[in-house]
């Protein structure tokens, strides 16, 4: 693997780049997109942002983020993906990436354990959030980070570590978020808007979904279901299950608290989270998926109760005695 240092010299030789963002982006991959984007401007350095879908609305209150594009239009020297574990993770994108290593600098900046290393150039550090090590790169790059970079920090920062509230937020995780707040990120209104404000149809989709709660394994599993129908029923779309995988650890005795949001009949996007006694990037792991040891997820196929039973069947292998 390489230094931050490393990767930060390689960076002051190239004139142009592509930063690539996951699929269904969250405030961590487009905050380490736009921070490092901006960071690239400051220094000279052409770049833009891209994924394959839209970024929720929730996060456009920052400038930029309504402006990240579906398909690269630079011919730039060096592609870089944050935050981003594995190829497939960029969706529709992977194959453009794939085809940049041909002749492009391919750089992957990420903070998940399950990360492949899938780039000549790799740094991968697991922290609370990728926000975190693109901030140690701009430093490397001596690039003062103004608000603007503050503000897309911050957002990662909030977003990936639940308002600095998960076990694997560290000293490292505060100082940078203090870096953040003495350059102006505006803490206070980055988690209002991201984690607390909500239409009166969502906070009526979310009284629904947390009602129907399913217990499993003496209640130390908890699963909540999302369907097509309810999303389409309060006019919602999939950004609007963000956040509904983290109330089952507030449940005393649950170990483990599993979200499955209905992309297509038989299909389930699987969302895994965990209070530290069972290891849910080796969980997810087993279906295909990965993540964080606390945090992962994975793609499941078939008849919902049978996924019920894998998935605890999973959970108790990883788990050991509960």
């Amino acid at each position: 693997m390489n230094t931050i240092e490393e990767l930060a010299n390689l960076i002051e030789k190239i004139g142009s780049a592509v930063i690539f963002t996951h699929v269904r982006p969250d405030g961590d991959t487009l905050g380490s997109a736009m921070a490092l984007h901006r960071a690239l401007s400051v220094r000279g350095i052409a770049s833009e942002v891209v994924n394959e879908g839209t970024v929720p609305e929730k996060f456009c209150f920052l400038p930029g983020l309504s402006e990240v594009k579906n398909f690269p239009s630079l011919d730039a020297d060096a592609y870089i993906a944050v935050d981003t574990s594995d190829l497939a993770r960029l969706g529709a994108l992977e194959e453009k990436f794939r085809f940049g290593a041909r002749r492009k600098m391919m750089i992957n900046i990420d903070h998940h354990i399950s990360n492949t290393r899938y780039c000549k150039y790799n740094f991968v550090r697991e922290r609370a959030s990728n926000c975190e090590n693109i901030a140690e790169l701009i430093r490397a790059m001596g690039v003062s980070p103004d608000r603007e970079i503050a503000q897309y920090l911050m957002l990662g920062m909030v977003t990936d570590s639940g308002a600095f509230s998960h076990s694997d937020v560290d000293g490292d995780t505060l100082r940078a978020a203090a870096d953040a707040l003495d350059c102006g990120a505006d803490l206070s209104g980055i988690i209002y808007r991201t984690m607390k404000r909500q239409s009166k149809s969502r906070a009526a989709f979310y009284a629904e979904v947390i009602s129907r709660l399913r217990y499993f394994s003496d209640d130390t599993v908890v699963a909540a279901l999302i369907t097509q129908e309810q999303l389409a029923r309060y006019g919602l779309t999939s950004d609007a299950t963000e956040g509904i995988v983290d109330f089952g650890l507030s449940v005393d005795g649950v170990l483990v608290s599993v979200c499955l949001l209905e992309m297509k009949k038989g299909q389930y996007k699987v969302s895994l989270r965990s209070t530290g006694r069972v290891n849910v990037n080796d969980v997810a792991r087993t279906f295909g998926g990965g993540g964080h040891v606390l945090a992962s997820g994975c793609m499941l196929f078939g008849d919902i109760e049978e996924i019920y039973d894998r998935l605890c069947y999973a959970i108790w292998q990883n788990a050991g005695e509960v």
